[in-house]
Parts: structure tokens; C-alpha cells; sequence
């Protein structure tokens, strides 16, 4: 399989990836984690886990996602507050509420939000 390079500020070190893989959702798509109470919009993709080994092992092991798929980003919210996560794609379900998120960053990186997705700023896209 052919792959491709990137270094990850979050790990701290060259991340090793296939050169292409399946994102099942999308920057600006709505979704929620699959076991806890919390809802966000995606905001970037790692194709393979790019987190520090630390973030990792502090899963607990019988909860642990496997790393060589899809990460996400969010701009997330729960009941109490609002964060910014990082959710393997096996823990994430699209949200059927589809409603907008109430996070204080999403006005920074998206203009609109319709038909349950929010479109990001043009002059953030490349």
C-alpha cells in the first residue's frame, strides 16, 4: 500500500499513513459519539491516529479505538460545556438532532451553517 508522511504537532513526531483512506464524514458535518453524551462539528481529519502516546494510553485498554483509522477533530459540546475532541472515526455517528452547534469557535472557521452541515470559510480552505 502506498503511504505518505506527515508531522503531527500533536504527537510530536512523523506520523506514517496510507497514502489514501475512507473518511466517513467530512468537515462540517454534524455528528455525535457513539457512547457518550456529546455532539460536535468535524473541523480537521488525521487519516491514522496523530495524537501523543500519552492522549492514547490514557483510554482506558478495553475502550481503546484501534489507530490506523480515521481521527477527528471536533469543535464539540455536551450538556455542560464546550471543548475541542479528538474521536476515532468507530465512535462517531452522524447526529440525527441536526442541529446547529453551540461552540464559541465555530464562528471562526465556519460561515453558514445548512441542510445540517456547516461550510467552512473560504479563506481557511486551500
Amino acid at each position: 500500500m502506498d503511504r505518505a508522511e506527515f508531522f503531527s504537532m500533536q504527537a510530536g513526531r512523523t506520523i506514517i499513513a496510507p497514502r489514501q483512506t475512507r473518511a466517513r464524514f467530512g468537515i462540517g458535518d454534524v455528528v455525535r459519539h457513539r457512547l457518550f453524551a456529546f455532539r460536535g462539528v468535524v473541523f480537521d481529519i488525521d487519516p491514522v491516529f496523530a495524537n501523543s502516546e500519552e492522549w492514547y494510553q490514557s483510554i482506558p485498554e478495553e475502550m481503546r479505538p484501534p489507530r490506523d483509522q480515521p481521527f477527528y477533530h471536533l469543535l464539540a459540546e455536551n450538556e455542560d460545556s464546550s471543548y475541542v475532541a479528538y474521536v476515532s472515526q468507530g465512535n462517531l455517528v452522524a447526529d440525527p438532532q441536526g442541529g446547529p452547534i453551540d461552540h464559541p469557535t465555530v464562528r471562526q472557521l465556519f460561515e453558514s451553517f445548512k441542510d445540517g452541515r456547516y461550510r467552512m470559510r473560504r479563506s481557511l480552505t486551500h
